[in-house]
């Protein structure tokens, strides 16, 4: 006698499974725009690859024969998959069964996935649209007791951060634990009025006489500019693919290399950097447009752009090299490091040398930022934890003097304890402070005491900047090379090429930051 009618018991149970919540549930998810958790993972796993695990767990319907009548399936998908050729942890939150509370996934399903990418050493990648772990307060009643808030699964959340590559997609309205596992990521995306993420939605805020949306209170444009996300895009479809695009860059985990892309034919034009600084020192200019010039074309891929937007970040390829890129953007405080800005500095960093990364750094700093506001804010302490987090890479790093290098922050324009490649352009210029900050003390006696004390600050103004010059300064060998702009991009695949032989795969520990 055969094991077929368990054969066909089991079939039987995978088709509920598939059923989700149900049609009626089902068709609600989609009339409010939103995939369902499997067409999501259709769309950004490699067609037929992904491998589902745990697709029988749930609570389970019996007649009285003991025979199954039906089936609530578990509202966490879990499996693994390939996305573009390469191995990949795939979950996914079923809002169509209790609203994706964590507490609905049965048994260790979040667990097993989180310890699943890290004990096989692959790319972690989360599609959120569900609640905390605790669900709803109807489960007092069910379990008779309260459960004491723990989340087990965070010991593999925070030992993943420095194994594999995290990325969390918030595909709904996130809250609780939802939301913190959309945080835990090295990149997590928000869909445009389709996803929100808080602490607490707007039933439980009202308790506190805040009556808003879920949009007022934690839509895109809240999270993105505040860094708790990195960015937003307008569908679900550009999430996916900014997810697997971001995921090109990296190595499937700490214990492998940055993959080579290929090599582009032709770079961009760059004759236009000669003229890409102004020589008027007040005068901004657009940074982006120099990046996208100096890495090879269409490879560069921001993250975080609307948040600590004083240092512009991201991933690019030179020469098919994988590299991070910072660059200072005078548009936003002159380039000078604000709270948030020494914030997103230390987790960019943390990421590339995490994922040994060479980094790129184009140098325009004036500083931190000053003023009573900038005190309040504490951004000292932020700072020095930037200039901590720089100080503790290994990986190789080329600094760019574009402009200015002034103050403490610009001390962190690269690892002084060790051998970097730095290069300065013409236009550049450094020192303790600018001259014009610094001049009225330093020669305050001697300026107040003048007949004409405009023309004495004038005078000695004019004085001082005949020795700022970069010139002066490669004299002394305080600076390596000074390069013609349009030089840039052979000198970094000079570097790139170097770099490459000195990269070395393994985990990463990083010391106590002030």
């Amino acid at each position: 006698m055969s094991w077929q009618p368990e054969v066909d018991e089991l079939q039987w149970r995978k088709q509920l499974a598939q059923q989700m919540g149900g049609a009626e549930k089902v068709q609600r998810h989609k009339d409010a725009g939103k995939l369902t958790v499997r067409e999501r993972i259709e769309a950004i796993a490699d067609p037929g690859s992904f491998q589902e695990i745990g697709a029988l767990a749930g609570s389970g319907q019996y007649d009285a024969d003991g025979k199954i009548a039906g089936l609530r399936p578990s509202n966490l998908v879990i499996g693994h998959a390939q996305i573009d050729a390469r191995p990949v942890v795939l979950m996914g939150d079923d809002f169509t069964v209790r609203g994706g509370a964590n507490d609905g996934a049965v048994g260790d399903k979040l667990v097993h996935a989180e310890r699943m990418a890290g004990d096989l050493r692959l790319p972690v990648v989360r599609l959120v649209d569900g609640t905390g772990g605790g669900g709803s307060v109807r489960n007092i009643e069910t379990k008779g007791h309260t459960l004491l808030p723990e989340m087990r699964v965070w010991q593999h959340v925070v030992e993943n951060m420095s194994l594999v590559p995290v990325v969390s997609l918030a595909l709904g309205s996130v809250a609780g634990m939802g939301a913190a596992r959309v945080a835990a990521s090295h990149y997590s995306v928000m869909v445009k009025g389709l996803s929100q993420l808080f602490n607490a939605g707007p039933p439980i805020v009202a308790h506190i006489g805040q009556q808003v949306s879920k949009n007022e209170l934690g839509g895109s444009q809240i999270h993105t500019r505040n860094g708790v996300v990195d960015d937003e895009v307008d569908t679900e479809a550009e999430a996916f693919a900014r997810a697997r695009r971001f995921l090109s860059y990296l190595p499937t985990s700490v214990f492998e290399l940055p993959p080579r892309g290929a090599a582009p034919a032709a770079s961009a034009d760059q004759q236009w950097l000669l003229a890409a600084i102004p020589r008027d020192a007040r005068s901004v200019y657009k940074i982006r447009p120099i990046v996208q010039t100096l890495v090879d074309p269409d490879s560069f891929m921001e993250l975080g752009g609307k948040w600590g937007r004083a240092l512009a970040t991201g991933l690019a390829r030179i020469d098919g090299w994988p590299v991070a890129v910072l660059a200072s953007d005078p548009y936003h405080y002159g380039g000078g490091w604000d709270r948030a800005t020494s914030d997103k500095l230390i987790r960019f960093v943390d990421l590339a040398q995490v994922f040994h990364l060479p980094v790129v750094n184009l140098v325009d700093v004036a500083g931190f930022q000053i003023g009573v506001d900038a005190e309040k804010s504490g951004v000292m302490r932020s700072g020095v934890r930037a200039l901590a987090a720089i100080y503790q890479t290994t990986v190789p790093w080329c600094s760019i003097i574009v402009r200015r290098a002034y103050g403490v922050a610009a001390a962190g324009h690269q690892h002084m304890g060790r051998h970097n490649w730095r290069y300065a352009w013409p236009s550049a210029n450094w020192g303790s402070l600018p001259i014009e900050g610094g001049l009225d003390v330093a020669y305050k006696a001697e300026i107040e005491a003048a007949q004409d004390p405009g023309r004495k600050r004038a005078e000695i103004e004019q004085r001082l900047r005949r020795l700022t010059s970069p010139f002066r300064s490669a004299e002394a060998f305080v600076i390596e090379d000074i390069i013609d702009p349009r030089e840039t991009r052979a000198r970094l695949l000079d570097f790139v090429h170097l770099a490459a032989r000195l990269r070395q795969p393994g985990q990463q520990a990083f010391g106590i930051r002030p």
